[in-house]
This record gives C-alpha cells, structure tokens and sequence, in this order.
C-alpha cells in the first residue's frame, strides 16, 4: 500500500489539534483516512485510481450478447482518499435531512444492497417516495441515474432526494448552515480540500458524497472468478443458468449486459404497478417522448439477490417470480386502456422457458453477489447523532452499530 505524502500527514495532525481544541474528540471523528479504499490504487497526487481485470480486456462491454471477457465501460475514479472517506462520514450522517432522522444510507443501506429493501422507500416522517431505492453499487460506472435517467452525474442525482420534501426535505440554505455550522466539519473539509478558504461548499459537499458513492465497486463475485479463467467457481447448475442467460432464447444479456449486467439504456417492458396504482409514466415525462411511457433504466444485476424487492414498484418481492415475468409474454400485465399507447421493448417477448430453465437462471443471478469491498458504518458521525441505516424491522432484528464492525 503506497504511503501518505508527508504533507498529508501534517495536516492530518494539524485536524487533530484543532479537533481537541473544540472538545468535539468524543463525538466525532480525528481524522480522514490517508489510503485509499479496496479496489483503488493511490497515485501521484494523491488520486485514487480503480484496478481490476476487466481493464485487461480490449473488447466493448455493448458488444454482442456479453462474452465474460468483455470489458467494461470508464469509471469515474481520482478522488482523494480523504474526500471518499469525508464523503462516507457525510452519506451515513442525519445531519443532511431536514429533521436530522435519517441519512442517505437510509435508503441505501450496505447490508441491503445498497438499496433499502422497501417497495417504495420511505422519507421524512415516514412518507413514502414514488419508487424503489436503486442500489448503488457500480455507479461509477453508470451514464444517468434515477430509474427515469433525468440526472447525467452523480452530484445532479444527490440533490434530488436531498432537498425533495418527501425525502431528506433539506434545502441549500439548511444544508450549508448545518455542515457550516458544525466545527469537526468544518476541520474535515480542510483536509479533504486543502487550499480552500471559507466554509464548506455545496460543490465541495456534493463531490465528496459523489466520491465516496463511486468508490462503492462490486467486481469479485464467483461469476467473475469464472470469467477470469476459475470455471469451477461456478456449480453445473449455475453454469446452465448462464448459458440460458446469455441464449438467444432468454436473451436476458441483450439488455442485462455482462460484466455490469446493465446496457444503461431505458427501456418498457410492462411491469405492473402493484396495489392498483396507476401506471408510472417514467422517463416518458423526463425525455418527453411519448415512446418511453412506463420506461425505466436498465438496473445492474450486481448483487440482485440483495436487492429484493424487484423492479422500479417492487412488484416482485422474490428472484423466481421476477424472472418468471419475461416468459409470461409481452405486455401481459400492462392495463388494457394501455396497451395502445405502450410501446413494448422488443426483447420482450415469449421465451417460454420451462420452469427448470427460471429455476436455472436464479442459480445464476446468485452468483453475481458480491460484497467484499462493502464499506464500514462509522461509529460516530461529526454531527455527533447515531448513524443511521438501519434494516427496516420487517426484514429482521435491527442491527446494533457495535455489530456493524468499521473497517
């Protein structure tokens, strides 16, 4: 691991000085991390830069159906360690809500999938949003974000649910008086931008929230261990799940495209909306093109077996089931006063698998979960309130923050 410039060292002892000064040691953290996170090489001038194996690979990720050693599509990478690591503090931190109760990682816990495992995620108040929570694991990767693609970076998608009253319900004013006027921020923010004069800024907090979300990567799964050359990473059964994935048949990796199981266009493929909600136009109303009415992004299957429930209205809340919707035949859940105005994806269509086949194809969506580089949960936050992030208690016993082991 590359050692800290000496420069970085000095100021991280100079945060230290000033953190004990303000007598705010015990609620909060001393300092930024000086290495980068798994996955990242730190480089001259103090950038991380991402490593892996698919870099090795001159093929076009959007070519064909995806051979498992397609290469894949640029990351945004080069943020410094202390601004990924100021960004972790600030994603998992109350502050940044309206009412100080809950944080990104609510919506976007890690030990969901970096999703929240709701139907339809809950804000300020218990409000409920319109959608699913996407995950966020491989978003360095991805062109747009939000399931209707409106936003083109990941700063412009985090102000969405930051200042949008059924979410965190912030506002600029609010956020740059709360991050301002917190003196353990104000210290971090130093480190993570030297140079910089003043209080924090909102760019300075977007980008560091941006970095950390880009170094959230998900690449060493046992499919990628058999794409790399170890066939017996995967069982028989998980390998005819694949080749069913990848036939011409199922044609799952036409939209699905290995190896970041997305092809980052939107598409219709005419999910319902359950509990009889009307439909959800999607990106029909962010592009205004009548032909994408009930369309959505295509999400990565990275880490799918994680994510439940499935699809932009969790209308499936299993694996088996979301599967068995491709074969049931094109437009089959669409409302009849619908079906002339929606214009079907044409992959969709009739595959017919048998149920074997779906079974098969869970066996191999299994194998995309991927988790090792999954980052802590502080401790403690600077705003000195408990993280927040925790599984919804539907899903099971919360977990304590002394469970939650930083690493």
């Amino acid at each position: 691991m590359s050692k800290a410039p000496s420069s970085l060292r000095a100021r991280a002892g100079l945060l230290l000085a000033l953190v004990l000064s303000t007598g705010a040691l015990a609620e909060a953290p001393a300092q930024l991390r000086e290495y980068c996170p798994p996955g990242f090489e730190l480089t001259d001038g103090n950038r991380c830069e991402l490593r892996t194996l698919y870099q090795n690979y001159d093929s076009l990720q959007y070519a064909g159906v995806g051979g498992p050693r397609t290469g894949l599509p640029s990351a945004r990478d080069g943020f410094s360690p202390q601004q990924i690591d100021l960004g972790r503090y600030l994603f998992f931190d109350p502050l940044l809500s309206a009412d100080n109760s809950i944080s990104c990682a609510s919506c976007h816990h890690p030990d969901l999938g970096f999703s929240d495992g709701r139907a339809r995620s809950v804000g300020i108040g218990g409000a409920e949003v319109r959608r699913a929570a996407p995950s966020l694991w491989n978003v360095a990767f991805l062109q747009s974000f939000f399931w209707d693609a409106r936003a083109d970076s990941l700063e412009q998608q985090m102000v969405g649910p930051l200042y949008d009253a059924k979410e965190m319900g912030s506002s600029p004013e609010q956020l740059l008086a709360e991050i301002g006027g917190n003196a353990t921020y104000r210290a971090l923010f130093r480190v993570a931008f030297p140079g910089s004069e003043g209080p924090p800024t909102l760019e300075q907090i977007y980008y560091s929230i941006a970095a950390f979300q880009a170094s959230l990567i998900s690449l060493n799964s046992r499919y990628d261990r058999y794409a790399h050359g170890y066939h017996d990473a995967l069982t028989d059964n998980e390998k005819q799940g694949m080749n069913i994935f990848r036939s011409f048949v199922a044609r799952c990796a036409e939209c699905h495209t290995p190896p970041l199981f997305t092809n980052q266009q939107v598409a219709v493929i005419g999910v319902p909306e359950p509990d009889g909600r009307r439909l959800d136009e999607g990106a029909e109303t962010t592009s205004g093109n009548p032909g994408l009415r009930g369309g959505f992004k295509v999400p990565s299957l990275r880490n799918i077996a994680k994510t439940a429930p499935y699809m932009h209205s969790g209308a499936f809340d299993n694996l088996r089931d979301a599967a068995e919707f491709y074969t049931l035949g094109r437009g089959h859940a669409l409302p009849e006063e619908e079906k002339p105005r929606m214009t079907v994806h044409w992959h969709i269509w009739e595959p017919e698998l048998a149920d074997h086949e779906l079974d098969r194809l869970v066996d191999f969506l299994a194998t995309l979960t991927d988790e090792a580089f999954k980052p802590g949960i502080p401790a403690t936050v600077p705003s000195g309130l408990a993280p927040v992030g925790v599984i919804p208690e539907a899903l099971g016993p919360k977990p304590t923050i002394a469970g939650l082991n930083e690493t």
